[in-house]
């Protein structure tokens, strides 16, 4: 299976279907972008915060340090209504944990709601930059938006986490669909129905988005290292996109503590809550979402709970304090790797290469080609000397032909009985190829 080159790859002219996921608040950086972009694979700059004068310089930031393909990242979600009662009810629930940092009991005013950048100014800003591609969540842009993206040659990918919004953004018109399976780390993207009805993990996500959409699929979620990069292609991913795994580079953002977090942690270390932002995301456990779990359904929507916790949150990190602070995690953390982006790509691209190979045929092929030859040499192959030495005998003594026509007799079964070569058993059950042990591996992982 030539796993390397896909849909993906040629249509972003990038060496491999890797997806850097776009990671606001500290982790994704412009440095970690880039060292993505540098090592082959297509890094994502998150701008669904930053106004267009930001969004402008972080993109000329980043053509200062690459000059690979990278994507932005957007969000086209409408903010929650304003409820005075629930807001109020939220300040009193968050009240003694910022009395506990030394903070007043109620958020500035500035806190509530936020004010978010527009999505058509952003829009402008990346159109007039040309960049090559942009990545959205929580919905579709509107179809003119697209179309403008298209004619101008920036490819779009969009986030589902079920068949119906796959279906939504197909006949929108993107390029490419993210599949975010119920492993994976941060905001839900869900945009139809509750987010309770996409957790659906990417091993049964994936499969069943390319049986039923035609745009190429990206997974997301629980991929790790090579292993989880050669399972989703074998199950029909066109590319995998990967944010947790990245998260304890050096050149990520995120706080030394929270690494600390993520490489102790577990498969059960995460839990998804809506207490940071009002969005359903996937964060390490810690005081703030497990003492207020039980308030999950009483929380302001997004931006508005973002905007009453941005300052408790931003205390904690200044003070080292995981308990109160945004760890988003996917639930396969427990593998993140202290090591350089571009080590990290290499050491994923060798493993995915050696079960996947990266030519026409699997790698595996040859090997049970050649297995049988040792097989067919030995005695079955050596025995038919026997057959071409009576041959010459009845020209030199007619004869023996009696005697050596038993030998035509008993030659025939091992003609009849090279079963070994027939069936030979390294052919019958090569089990590196068929069903490889590290193939399987990804299930452990996307727990």
């Amino acid at each position: 299976m030539n796993w390397i080159h896909t849909a993906l790859t040629e249509r972003l002219a990038i060496r491999y279907p890797i997806i850097q996921a776009p990671m606001a608040g500290g982790p994704g950086t412009p440095q970690l972008v880039a060292a993505v972009s540098n090592a082959g694979g297509l890094g994502t700059l998150a701008g669904s915060a930053l106004f267009p004068d930001a969004l402008r310089q972080a993109i000329i930031e980043m053509r200062a340090l690459t000059d690979q393909p990278f994507a932005v990242g957007l969000s086209v979600a409408a903010p929650a209504r304003v409820d005075p009662a629930q807001l109020a009810h939220a300040r009193a629930l968050l009240a003694p944990y910022r009395a506990e940092l030394g903070l007043p009991p109620d958020p500035p005013a500035s806190a509530d709601p936020p004010e978010l950048p527009a999505f058509e100014d952003q829009l402008d800003v990346l159109l007039q930059e040309n960049i090559p591609a942009l990545s959205f969540s929580f919905g579709a842009p509107d179809p003119l938006y697209l179309e403008l993206l298209r004619d101008a040659g920036i490819a779009t990918l969009g986030v589902a986490t079920h068949l119906l919004e796959a279906i939504v953004l197909e006949e929108s018109g993107v390029d490419f669909i993210i599949a975010q399976g119920a492993e994976a780390g941060g905001p839900r993207g869900a945009f139809v129905g509750p987010p309770e009805q996409g957790l659906v993990g990417s091993l049964i996500l994936t499969p069943l988005l390319t049986q039923h959409v035609a745009v190429p699929i990206i997974a997301a979620g629980g991929i790790m290292d090579g292993r989880g990069i050669a399972a989703l292609r074998v199950l029909g991913a066109a590319g995998v996109q990967m944010g947790t795994a990245f998260l304890a580079c050096p050149e990520s953002g995120a706080h030394p503590a929270y690494q600390a977090l993520l490489r102790q942690g577990s498969e059960i270390a995460t839990v998804l809550s809506r207490v940071f932002t009002g969005r359903h995301g996937r964060v390490l456990r810690n005081r703030l979402t497990d003492e207020l779990r039980a308030h999950e359904t009483e929380w302001p929507g997004f931006p508005l709970q973002l905007g009453l916790t941005r300052e408790l949150r931003q205390t904690a990190a200044e003070q080292g304090l995981t308990d109160f602070m945004a760890l988003w995690a996917g639930q396969g953390c427990y593998l993140c790797e202290n090591r350089p982006a571009a080590e990290l790509i290499a050491s994923w691209v060798e493993q995915a290469t050696a079960l996947l190979g990266t030519g026409d045929s699997p790698p595996a092929t040859p090997e049970p080609e050649s297995a049988p030859e040792p097989e067919s040499a030995p005695e079955p192959e050596s025995a038919p000397e026997p057959e071409s030495a009576p041959e010459p005998e009845p020209d030199v003594t007619p004869e023996p032909e009696p005697d050596s026509a038993p030998e035509p007799d008993s030659a025939p079964e091992l003609d009849s009985a090279p079963e070994p070569d027939s069936a030979p058993e390294p052919d019958s059950a090569p089990e590196p190829d068929s069903a490889p042990e590290p193939e399987s591996e990804p299930d452990t992982i996307s727990r």
